[in-house]
């Protein structure tokens, strides 16, 4: 049985308006992004750099968010929040193994669209 999917290009299409070629290119800059934010979470996590984790956070939501994983950007603006605040700090790795695991079925969704073309 195959998992629901997280991603969601109705958002991106709109913006596009439906251009494969340009939609290819919205997902390869996401692509790109991907180290920054998986390297940068996590090392933020470890070196308990809350502030950067914050900054990364938030601008991991709106990359998220343009291809429809609304909870998980929704996830990621609490993060922010919280980390501005330093509340529950213990919940940090929650929400980092989180945004690791979605972003690893993203991939492989966006993977397969960019496949269809």
């Amino acid at each position: 049985m195959s998992q629901a999917r997280l991603t969601n290009l109705d958002y991106l299409k709109e913006i596009t308006g439906g251009e494969p070629e340009i939609m290819q290119e919205f997902i390869q800059m996401f692509f790109d992004q991907l180290p920054e934010f998986r390297d940068g979470l996590t090392s933020h996590l470890a070196n308990q750099k809350w502030k950067e984790l914050g900054e990364l956070a938030h601008k991991a939501k709106s990359s998220v968010m343009t291809f429809g994983m609304n909870e998980l950007g929704y996830r990621l603006k609490e993060l922010q929040l919280k980390t501005q605040k330093l509340e529950d700090i213990e919940s940090y790795p929650e929400y980092v193994k989180e945004f690791m695991d979605e972003i690893a079925q993203a991939e492989v969704e966006l993977t397969e669209d960019m496949k269809k073309g």
